[in-house]
């Protein structure tokens, strides 16, 4: 029995929040089952079940209001989903396919980036267990994508398990349990929790193994470790990242900025020494990423408007130097404040991503960290906004509705989009509001001095 009505209170919102939780792992438990009998996922079922575990989120970050959050309460629940997601099989993705193949061929010879997919077509010598893997990897002609960084955890993931996807799942959830707790200590708690129990989040790291994650935990790290002044460690951290993933070039002039030149030029020895072994048999990601970039477009936003009214090589240059312009404002202001002030990577990516011939939704984790240190509606409602790209008649064949393969309806892309931008409005008008109040205010004070 409580003590007092304060206690009572206090014991209440605790429960509350683990019953929260255990509701939500009940919804991602549902998604499981449906991951593993996909014959039966419609998009009834995966959008039902993902905006349940949304409101479920914010229903307990109302409820964090009342009572702080401890680090075992935050770390149960996100541990938790994760583990059910391992359980679970990827969710309407095939990119496992080609990580579980570039373990292999790494491990076979050194390097994945040589020789592409589709050369190993009629090949008597592979493993049985790989035979499954190589027919099903999308774009078999293209070398692949990912970078160094990535093609280690790759090979660890061969060495424990060949062709298994468990292994993955399970690293990249570690990884993911370790961001929360270093934006644990840069951010408020609530906010952290809106990460670690989002959708998408778990969706593509835990379910699907996307390898981003691991890209922004060492991301993440090096800003981190940079606020700390421990400048050696946030420099091979951030070449980590940029070794994961490209994205993070554009947060690197924002790290290293005000360090002495030593730093730079060890952020670019990391970077070599992580690229020279393949480097060394004539192969590295250039050759996919450059195919990437002149071939791809899916999801795009401004990209998709201007390349409908102006010629293709015109947009790209047009929104290149729009974009360009926006990133040099954005470090200037950046350099104006405090150097140990983080950058606001959510502007940042998200002018990228805003002017991007590509935008899936596993790439807006990149962003939601930036979202717990600077949060703003825009952000969290892209969150689960993007989520809308997997509405394809290849993701869902047994629909009732009959979609396009894989072209994403332009109806389901001003949904997606104009819900951030009414958001990110509803946003701007509450700040100016404000800052008017604060203005009237000040005016009155003077006054009536």
């Amino acid at each position: 029995m409580p003590k007092s009505g304060d206690s009572f209170q206090e014991r209440w919102v605790l429960m509350d929040i683990h019953r929260i939780g255990f509701a939500c792992a009940v919804v991602y438990a549902a998604l499981a089952w449906f991951s593993v009998h996909p014959q039966w996922l419609s998009p009834l079922s995966f959008y039902g079940l993902l905006g349940c575990a949304f409101v479920l989120s914010l229903l307990a970050f109302h409820r964090a209001k009342q009572q702080p959050l401890t680090l075992l309460q935050l770390m149960l629940w996100a541990g938790v989903f994760r583990l059910i997601g391992c359980f679970g099989d990827p969710l309407l993705e095939d990119d496992f396919f080609r990580y579980l193949w570039d373990g292999y061929r790494f491990f076979e010879s050194g390097s994945p980036y040589v020789v592409a997919p589709s050369a190993f077509f009629g090949e008597e010598n592979i493993p049985p267990k790989l035979f499954g893997v190589l027919g099903q990897i999308n774009y078999p002609d293209v070398p692949t994508i990912y970078g160094p960084t990535l093609q280690y955890s790759f090979l660890i993931a061969h060495l424990i398990s060949p062709a298994s996807i468990w292994p993955l799942q399970l690293m990249y959830s570690l990884a993911d349990l370790a961001l929360i707790w270093v934006l644990l200590k840069l951010a408020d708690a609530r906010w952290v929790l809106l990460y670690a129990w989002s959708p998408l989040v778990i969706k593509e790291l835990a379910f699907t193994a996307h390898p981003d994650g691991l890209g922004v935990l060492f991301l993440v790290l090096s800003l981190y470790c940079r606020r700390q002044q421990l400048f050696g460690f946030s420099m091979v951290a951030l070449a980590l990242s940029v070794g994961a993933k490209v994205f993070a070039l554009l947060l690197v002039p924002f790290v290293l900025w005000r360090l002495p030149w030593r730093y730079w030029a060890g952020f670019v020895l990391v970077l070599a020494v992580l690229y020279t072994p393949f480097l060394l048999q004539n192969g590295s990601d250039m050759a996919g990423l450059q195919i990437f970039i002149q071939q791809w477009q899916f999801n795009g936003s401004l990209y998709a408007l201007v390349s409908q009214l102006f010629s293709i090589p015109v947009a790209r240059w047009s929104l290149g130097v729009a974009f360009l312009f926006c990133y040099l404002l954005l470090f200037v202001r950046h350099c104006q404040k405090s150097c140990w002030e983080i950058p606001r990577g959510d502007q940042i990516i998200g002018l990228f991503f805003l002017i991007s011939p590509v935008v899936n939704a596993w790439y807006l984790i990149w962003l939601l960290p930036f979202a717990v240190i600077y949060p703003r509606w825009w952000s969290w409602s892209a969150s689960m906004a993007v989520l809308l790209s997997y509405l394809t008649g290849i993701n869902f064949q047994n629909s009732l509705v009959k979609l396009p393969l894989l072209q994403l309806p332009l109806s389901v892309r001003l949904i997606e989009y104009g819900s951030v931008a009414a958001a990110g409005l509803a946003e701007w008008v509450k700040i100016r509001q404000m800052s008017l109040e604060e203005s009237r205010q000040t005016v009155k004070d003077r006054t009536s001095d």
